[in-house]
């Protein structure tokens, strides 16, 4: 490609941009795994993938006093979860079990004009056998030629999942070019029960974190506010500290018996005290919005060997 052929491109993305129309649908697809941050890994949260849909619903009568968007979203994904490695050969070296996680879901993005959003969500799933996990990765591993999954028969028993969280974001400062936000969330469930708070800083073009990739509120019925910019290109970074409560990839079913002598399940303690680390870039166009991040956590059994991470790749196509 020739130097006037990529200037050529970057001023059509210009100006497509200048011209940003708002739109009132979008549908995304995320996908997690540890290979993207090229560090030969292959354990622990192995692979994710989620499917997105979202809807900015209208905002009339006295909720437009106080919010600017609503959005209503749907989703799907499955994660899995590996030991140290991908080939246990005794039980003894599972140190964080093996486990899949297959949900449906539904959220509710309320988000206000003073530029904080309460999202709530609700997910039913399984985990288990039934959430295809074992499958899925033998299959990714025999179709491109990677080495044999070794350990599943010690997987998490299957156990059905009701789980409800909420998300809360508040703008704390901002200057041209930077800003910082309050970011929170609560788990409750029968999978996964806890809570987690920390700053999230922004460098770059962004807008209002009720017009931003941010907060997933790039979906709009009618733009009152004239965003801050045309598009987002921004870096940022989000260190979280998490308690968790109880987490069923790890412990198994809230309700279930564990270890028992003639099962094959094996099941660990989790870590009371989680902190995660997640760095990432984000950009966005008149259709288009593109994120890239890396998440670095401390382990999450009391046994694991080491600390683990992951890099995520989202695109999301807007709409009508």
């Amino acid at each position: 490609m020739n130097l006037k052929l990529i200037l050529l491109l970057i001023f059509l993305s210009t100006v497509t941009c200048a011209f940003a129309q708002t739109h009132r649908s979008e549908i995304g697809i995320q996908s997690d795994n540890d290979s993207y941050l090229l560090q030969g890994s292959d354990n622990y949260y192995t692979d994710g993938l989620f499917l997105y849909y979202r809807h900015a619903l209208k905002v009339n009568g006295n909720d437009s006093a106080f919010l600017q968007n609503k959005i209503l979203g749907f989703e799907f994904g499955q994660k899995i979860f590996n030991p140290q490695s991908g080939v246990i050969t005794d039980a003894k070296y599972v140190d964080r079990p093996f486990a899949g996680y297959l949900y449906i879901g539904s959220t509710l993005n309320f988000l206000y004009k003073n530029e904080s959003n309460i999202k709530i969500s609700a997910q039913l799933g399984v985990v288990g056998p039934s959430s295809g996990a074992e499958g899925v990765q033998n299959f990714v591993h025999n179709t491109f030629g990677f080495y044999h999954i070794q350990g599943w028969q010690y997987q998490i028993k299957n156990d059905p999942e009701l789980n409800l969280s909420a998300e809360y974001n508040k703008l704390l400062a901002r200057t041209t070019g930077f800003d910082v936000s309050l970011s929170a969330y609560t788990d409750l469930g029968t999978g996964f029960t806890g809570a987690g708070v920390g700053p999230m800083f922004r460098l770059g073009t962004f807008n209002q974190l009720f017009n931003s990739a941010s907060t997933q509120s790039t979906a709009i019925a009618a733009n009152r506010v004239a965003p801050l910019h045309q598009h987002e290109f921004f870096f940022y970074y989000k260190p979280q500290l998490n308690y968790v409560a109880y987490d069923a990839t790890i412990q198994g079913g809230m309700f279930e018996t564990h270890n028992n002598p003639g099962t094959l399940e094996v099941v660990q303690t989790s870590q009371p005290f989680v902190l995660s680390n997640q760095l990432g870039i984000t950009y966005t166009s008149n259709r288009w919005i593109l994120d890239f991040n890396a998440i670095y956590h401390t382990r999450d059994t009391k046994v694991m060997i080491y600390l683990h991470q992951w890099g995520a790749i989202t695109a999301i196509y807007r709409f009508n």
